[in-house]
């Protein structure tokens, strides 16, 4: 895994939290559940007597019935307060770790030329971490990072991106623009690199996330993702829960060194990196024939 030198308080202090309001909302239930289950414990036998007179037939079930709903409610303050603290965390330090990671996969950036961040979540995490790693490599390459005209949190502004390219000293490197992730506006075998982070996962999500038109949406963006790769392009994908059906269509793709992270924990749910590339050589489909013309 590649290091940082960086702590929490850097990277959040450039990038802050883009879905601020999600881990506000968990934390204030959070709250609230303590405080109901410190009442609850207070006055436990007031809320006995009163089950028993009122609701309940005897001071043994009235006791249970209190006791049982104070421990819920004790039990569901403990998994907000994790659930806020994980939402804060996977939204911007460990995007910044796992972008670290996606960096990594790529053997050589000395040698790319047009990078592309499918997506550009995260205020510019990943996009920023690919142009520092092209500054660094020195690099004369540049990254796009496109994302669809209207994300799942509303209209997307490049204004917030290019801020934070700006900070990192990279918005030479970089250049922002929208587009259908179904149909990139790019040419086959334009990149050299391309990464998504948490991304893939939201293409479709109109049909129902489990839903197959749903998964044949992410299957048409990775297929698109293939065809905008150089031949012997490498392609990092950090995404949630559908990482292994990626991994899967790759390898019907004849995709050379697919492989699969280890699981991550990320906004509550199972994520992996899937990295890959694209081969050199043509290999022929089921379908194809070779024609051999003589004179």
């Amino acid at each position: 895994m590649a290091k940082t030198k960086r702590d929490w308080t850097q990277i959040y202090a450039i990038y802050g939290v883009e879905d601020w309001q999600t881990p506000l909302f968990l934390f204030i239930h959070a709250v609230a559940f303590s405080v109901l289950s410190v009442l609850f414990l207070l006055y436990f036998e007031p809320a006995c007597y009163y089950l028993q007179h009122f609701l309940l037939p005897g001071p043994a079930s009235a006791r249970f019935a209190a006791g049982f709903t104070g421990s819920v409610t004790a039990l569901s303050a403990v998994c907000l307060f994790y659930a806020a603290a994980n939402f804060f965390y996977s939204a911007v330090s460990l995007r910044w770790e796992m972008s670290q990671r996606m960096v990594s996969a790529v053997p050589d950036w000395s040698a790319v030329k047009h990078a592309l961040d499918l997506g550009c979540a995260g205020r510019g995490v990943l996009l920023n971490a690919v142009a520092l790693q092209l500054k660094k490599s020195g690099s004369s390459g540049r990254v796009v990072g496109l994302k669809p005209a209207r994300s799942v949190a509303g209209i997307v502004d490049p204004t917030c991106i290019l801020r934070t390219a700006g900070i990192e000293g990279v918005q030479k490197y970089v250049t922002c623009r929208p587009g259908d992730p179904r149909t990139l506006p790019f040419g086959d075998g334009y990149f050299d690199v391309v990464v998504s982070a948490v991304f893939l996962h939201t293409v479709g999500k109109e049909f129902g996330p489990k839903s197959a038109a749903a998964a044949a949406e992410r299957m048409k963006v990775l297929v698109e993702v293939v065809r905008v790769l150089k031949a012997g392009g490498v392609g990092v994908v950090w995404d949630l829960v559908h990482a292994p059906e990626y991994a899967r269509r790759l390898n019907e793709m004849k995709m050379e060194d697919v492989t699969v992270s280890e699981r991550v924990m990320a906004f509550k749910v199972s994520s992996h990196i899937v990295s890959f590339r694209k081969p050199r050589h043509h290999f022929m489909g089921p379908n194809e024939v070779t024609l051999e013309w003589t004179i």
